[in-house]
């Protein structure tokens, strides 16, 4: 029988006081400090019984909260409740790292697990425990002692991602980041984030939900490079592809015991390597803490990449119409669909198309006030039935050999009213501001944000999530370093370059009633004419996405010629681009959707 939170709450508080600590803190984080995570460091969801993808689990003698940001409240409010675990709303409260300074009493220790928790967060909770002496420790068993039922490690195969889609090699993308280290005075680079070792190896795995990654270091010297991961998952073509790039295989387990013996310098990213990799470091050698190098690479898609994006876009809008058409014939139909039906219909339909790998993420089906929560998710015990008057919210994406996806769209269901389709317009005029956005190359991401709320906050509406983040080429729906948010701080790692693929997902949500956001994937490209003025070089947004935006909540009298203009051409656009991928009611749905809209 699976423990209640409740029981949870109360073993975990009797280890604390076996290992002398006064709380204990789980972050939602992996070794890797992965988005997502693999199941065998889903302690947080597990214990605490709230299973929304990012949170912080704090606990005290006496006290417990989770905190998550405002995309999580209405669930985590519902999944807490009677735990004995408190909501605590990031952005409303004090941080985690606060509220412990405040409760805890002077001398107190806090425990962390080291694989859970980045340099970066070490520091930043001893910095803020630091006036009461309050000791930050990392008891290695206390979290399987509390944790009985924990998952295994992963096991899946690693493989060679498709040569047909490789414009570089794992040596080439090695000599790159080698030349950067040298730039940075570094003898070797430790990288622990996962979508960087899987683009410099050119391999996938599917260790991680959503995301092809596989569980790994890489340590790269000026002449050598180890891969320390489960080398006996590993097929022929991944072993071999490891060999021809010089990449020596260890087990993932040597990592911390293999750092013990270098010398000279080594060059980290703070925030993505955990507490327990560096466990064995020697004092002596010297840290070098800078972004990964290959954050920087990866981000930038070449010529050819691009190319695969455009076509993996175009099977993926196909997909789409597909599903869309079977979706408005079942509802016209009479028959019951629900938010959970919403996902697996988009699996059949995107399982067809040449290509596909799997989803990019955990589709987000909301109806009406479901809608509201940005990221909700619709389980077989919570849904609701998709009948009446309103609005979908549907975000989705899928993995293929030739690029990764992400479209949200919004369709009405019955009559939705006229209130639903002001704000329909209204967050489509703001999309539509920054996809028509020329820009000056360098520019820092955060700095665009603004023009896509500028209709927005005309109308004193806003939105609580970022804009726009980047997008991995078959690899993490959410990459960086670019970063559409004017909430970010300033870092000049954030810097707009050609080749960036970056999502503009504008939205209005309004609780208890319905959510809207429109999203599609856009190019950093370069202006051709002239390609460079005395002012320098400018790009402007290549829209890669191919699905029809819904013409029925649009009220075209709200907007203006341009708009209409830019409707109309984008419409024109899909149309051409998925006419020859479709038939029957697929294609009759599409003709449909792309009829241009006039003022009347």
């Amino acid at each position: 029988m699976t423990a209640t939170p409740r029981e949870n709450l109360a073993a975990l508080r009797q280890a604390m006081k076996k290992h002398g600590l006064d709380a204990f803190v789980i972050p939602s984080a992996d070794p890797h400090l992965s988005e997502y995570l693999p199941e065998h460091w889903q302690a947080r969801r597990d214990l605490s019984g709230f299973t929304g993808s990012v949170g912080t689990l704090a606990v005290t003698a006496d006290d417990a909260g989770v905190w998550v940001d405002s995309r999580y409240w209405e669930q985590a409010e519902h999944q807490l409740a009677g735990t004995g675990i408190g909501l605590q709303k990031s952005g409303q409260v004090a941080p985690y790292t606060e509220w412990l300074a405040a409760n805890l009493p002077e001398g107190a220790t806090v425990g962390v697990p080291a694989d859970m928790l980045s340099l970066t967060g070490k520091r930043a909770l001893e910095q803020a425990l630091a006036a009461k002496n309050i000791r930050v420790a990392h008891p290695e068993t206390l979290l399987n002692e509390v944790w009985t039922g924990r998952p295994a490690m992963p096991s899946e195969t690693v493989y060679i991602h498709h040569p047909d889609y490789v414009s570089e090699s794992a040596a080439e993308k090695l000599a790159r980041v080698r030349a950067a280290m040298k730039e940075q005075g570094a003898d070797y680079h430790l990288i622990s984030s996962l979508d960087d070792i899987a683009w410099i190896t050119n391999l996938r795995g599917n260790d991680v939900p959503y995301n092809p990654v596989f569980l790994s270091f890489l340590l790269i010297g000026a002449d050598s490079a180890v891969l320390f991961a489960d080398h006996s998952r590993f097929n022929a073509d991944s072993a071999a592809a490891l060999q021809a790039a010089g990449i020596e295989a260890r087990d993932y387990a040597e990592a911390a015991a293999s750092l013990a013996a270098l010398q000279g310098s080594l060059l980290v990213e703070p925030g993505k390597t955990a507490v327990s990799t560096l466990a064995k470091l020697p004092e002596s050698v010297r840290l070098i803490e800078n972004i990964n190098p290959s954050t920087f690479f990866k981000s930038t898609k070449s010529d050819a990449d691009i190319a695969h994006i455009r076509e993996a876009m175009a099977q993926d809008g196909a997909a789409l119409c597909g599903f869309f058409a079977e979706f408005e014939q079942k509802l016209a139909a009479g028959e019951r669909v629900t938010e959970v039906d919403v996902d697996t219909l988009l699996l059949k339909h995107r399982s067809q198309r040449p290509g596909f790998i799997s989803p990019s993420f955990g589709t987000i089906a909301g109806f009406n006030a479901n809608a509201a929560m940005a990221h909700y998710s619709a389980t077989e015990e919570s849904h609701s039935v998709i009948e009446g008057d309103g609005m979908l919210l549907i975000d989705s994406g899928g993995q293929y050999w030739g690029g990764t996806t992400d479209i949200t769209r919004v369709v009405p269901v019955g009559r939705p009213s006229e209130a639903q389709k002001r704000d329909y317009t209204l967050v489509l005029k703001a999309h539509i501001a920054l996809d028509e956005t020329v820009f000056p190359e360098n520019i820092l991401a955060p700095m665009l944000d603004a023009i896509c709320r500028k209709p927005m906050w005309q109308a004193q509406c806003d939105y609580g999530h970022g804009t726009g983040h980047g997008v991995g080429y078959f690899l993490n729906v959410h990459e960086g370093p670019q970063l559409i948010a004017y909430a970010a701080l300033p870092n000049p790692n954030h810097a707009m370059k050609k080749g960036m693929v970056t999502s503009i997902e504008p939205g209005i949500y309004r609780p208890g009633k319905w959510g809207i956001r429109i999203e599609n994937l856009a190019a950093n490209m370069p202006v051709e004419h002239p390609a460079e003025t005395e002012f320098g070089k400018f790009l402007y947004f290549e829209t890669l996405t191919l699905c029809p935006i819904d013409t029925r909540l649009m009220l075209p009298e709200l907007m203006s010629d341009d708009e209409i203009r830019w409707v109309n051409d984008y419409h024109a656009q899909v149309r051409s681009r998925l006419a020859p991928l479709t038939e029957g009611a697929a294609k009759d749905w599409l003709m449909a959707r792309t009829e241009p809209i006039s003022r009347g």
